[in-house]
């Protein structure tokens, strides 16, 4: 399985919506847009799972695809990194 991260998404897109249209171009296991835990809100970004023979073809098929009057980015997601507690403190 591979993740991919989905940019520039458009801010009305839902969860299932985000997954038929990747459907399209292979095998999806899940997608999700992130939200903001306060208000609810798309926060115009997402990510893909998808079957690891499909993720090149996906990429390539979606990265730059207009969708609702915007360009998508696509790529593979970079792993996860730990947070410091004091980088909230920065800002």
């Amino acid at each position: 399985m591979k993740s991919l991260f989905v940019g520039n998404l458009p801010w009305t897109i839902k969860d299932e919506e985000l997954k038929a249209e990747f459907e399209k171009h292979g095998k999806v296991l899940s997608a999700r847009v992130i939200t903001d835990k306060f208000s609810g809100r798309s926060r115009g970004f997402g990510f893909v799972d998808v079957e690891d023979a499909d993720s090149a073809k996906i990429v390539s098929a979606m990265n730059g695809y207009s969708w609702g009057g915007r360009d998508i980015t696509v790529n593979e997601a970079r792993p996860k990194t730990e947070r410091r507690s004091d980088d909230r403190d920065r800002f």
